[in-house]
């Protein structure tokens, strides 16, 4: 016959399951918190009367002039522009080699090596977005300067290569996690029927791990896109669309251009501002859009994923 616990035991158990419930729960009320509180600050404008407010100019004008005394106009196309261009540029240079780094410590590195580089790895994602910005502003920008023979080194560019190092140590991170699930019985079939360790990783690893490994490129997209200090300070922070040139025409040289980007626009902007003034409440506004664009990426990731799971 089972002896029975002590009360306190089955009371100090339940506490602890409750207390694991409310973080749970806290957590999603966290989060609706933030989007209450960002809604209540930049819905208004969407209604208030008197205001040079246009919802459809909002997303399709490339006048920014919030601060214009006759005519203020809030189009945030440029800035749509330049946040998907910085974003997309550095997840195309970020994904690589944090692919390449996670097979790397995955599968090729191993004691001593590999501790260094793990701990490495997590400094680099514990550096301050504003120690990049710094670094994109005295190093990078003369290196863009000197190698591309450009006048101004704060481009898209140098804010591509900035975001990239931000997101590659997450990426590597998850990455590797991923490839270190994949059961060791895959690699062991595979070098049973003779595949080189490269044919292995390249037809057995990869899309046994492509799960996880998406998540990890969306996780480096979420971090790019939600960045704020490091590329205000080095995109030039200049209200430009950098595929078009003063002419009308295509810029092939658009990685070298200036542009503005969501996020900055907000940190440099904000406390400039009034309370519930226009101007703030369309700050706020950006706020939602931004949510907006980080829900979209994480529900397209998951049906992504949902989906890949159904065809196995």
């Amino acid at each position: 016959m089972r002896a029975k616990r002590p009360g306190y035991a089955v009371f100090a158990e339940k506490g602890i399951e409750w207390i694991i419930r409310l973080c749970g729960i806290s957590a999603i009320i966290f989060v609706f918190g933030i989007f209450f509180f960002v809604f209540r600050e930049g819905g208004p404008i969407l209604w208030e009367k008197g205001t040079d407010f246009r919802l459809g100019d909002f997303f399709t004008s490339t006048d920014w002039y919030p601060t214009s005394m006759e005519n203020k106009r809030y189009g945030i196309l440029l800035l749509i522009i330049g946040t998907f261009t910085v974003t997309g540029l550095s997840i195309l240079i970020a994904v690589p080699f944090a692919i390449g780094g996670a097979i790397f410590l995955s599968e090729f590195c191993t004691g001593k090596v590999k501790e260094w580089l793990k701990i490495i790895i997590e400094l680099l994602a514990a550096i301050p977005s504003i120690v990049w910005g710094f670094i994109g502003i005295t190093v990078i920008n003369p290196l863009i300067q000197s190698w591309f023979d450009v006048p101004v080194g704060l481009n898209v560019l140098n804010a591509s290569i900035i975001l990239a190092l931000m997101a590659m140590p997450i990426m590597v991170s998850i990455g590797e996690d991923a490839l270190k699930a994949v059961p060791d019985n895959y690699r062991e079939a595979a070098v049973a029927l003779g595949a080189t360790r490269w044919q292995m990783i390249f037809r057995v690893l990869l899309p046994a791990g492509k799960n996880g490994l998406l998540a990890a490129v969306l996780l480096g997209v979420g971090r790019a896109v939600g960045e704020t200090m490091g590329v205000l300070m080095a995109t030039g922070h200049s209200l430009n669309n950098p595929y078009v040139k003063l002419d009308g025409s295509f810029n092939p040289m658009w990685m070298f251009e200036s542009c503005r980007t969501l996020t900055a626009t907000i940190a440099s902007e904000l406390g400039e501002t009034s309370v519930g003034s226009p101007h703030y409440r369309v700050l706020f506004l950006i706020g939602i859009v931004l949510l907006t664009i980080t829900f979209i990426i994480n529900l397209t990731a998951d049906l992504v994923v949902k989906g890949i799971r159904k065809q196995k």
